[in-house]
């Protein structure tokens, strides 16, 4: 499979399992209304396990330009492969709002208030300080960078200090690693971060969660929709990036 249609399909998937159980939580006459901030954290974090686990192996499964603007910043990710990447995740995060749309119209249709609409798609501060709402996006996404840029598959160290990923038993290579399983630990990382650093501003962390789905708030038809808050869209797309580059140069100086 091509890169790039890996990282479309996992950012879709993504968006799909992340905006869908928003959906599911806080929209009318759902199987899940109310069912709170844990099983929305839980769902996004799910969301990233899927993803990985399933395009991880295509195009290392970025599904956030965030990761891959950290990745190049830590000299791991070919700079010339910066905005195909980025394209890709945001034409996934886009349809990824389009299939929740779909699978929760009804539902749309049957809740009346604006902004449970838009936090169906985007994030949201719950105080609105532009300053601190960006200093926490930074810190957020900074923590997700780091974590990925550390979070090695298990190994042994060999005599030269080399992390050696499987062994030669009785002539066959056996993997020392969790294989597809490697996913779970980035799945966990979001997870911790939506539980810890979430509650101010909904935890982007992730230009393509926000900016893709805002967009489809913006476009597809619905009644009372209200404001897609344009006004707030460049935190959850500064702050994230700014938090990689920082985790980026921090993985190089360490």
């Amino acid at each position: 499979m091509s890169p790039l249609l890996a990282e479309f399909i996992g950012t879709a998937i993504l968006l799909l399992f992340g905006c869908g159980v928003v959906a599911n939580v806080i929209l009318n006459k759902t199987k899940g209304n109310g069912s709170g901030w844990i099983v929305i954290t839980w769902g996004w974090g799910m969301g990233v396990f899927i993803a990985v686990y399933t395009m991880g192996q295509f195009s290392g499964a970025h599904i956030n330009p965030a990761v891959t603007l950290g990745l190049a910043t830590a000299g791991l990710f070919e700079w010339v492969m910066v905005v195909p990447y980025i394209l890709a995740q945001i034409l996934g995060g886009f349809f990824g709002g389009f299939l929740t749309w779909l699978t929760y119209k009804d539902h749309f249709e049957a809740t009346d208030d604006g902004p449970t609409k838009l936090a169906v798609f985007s994030t949201a501060p719950e105080i609105r300080n532009y300053t601190s709402n960006f200093v926490t996006e930074t810190i957020g996404t900074f923590i997700l960078i780091f974590g990925v840029l550390y979070l090695n598959e298990p190994g042994f160290i060999d005599i030269d200090g080399e992390l050696l990923s499987s062994v030669i038993i009785d002539g066959k290579e056996v993997g020392l690693g969790l294989g597809s399983l490697a996913a779970l630990p980035v799945a966990l990382l979001v997870f911790g971060i939506g539980l810890a650093l979430g509650g101010p501003t909904g935890y982007a962390i992730n230009p393509a969660r926000d900016l893709d789905p805002r967009i489809a708030h913006a476009v597809l038809p619905f009644s009372n929709k209200g404001s897609s808050d344009w006004a707030y869209s460049w935190v959850p797309i500064v702050g994230p990036s700014t938090g990689a580059v920082l985790a980026g140069l921090t993985y190089l100086l360490l």
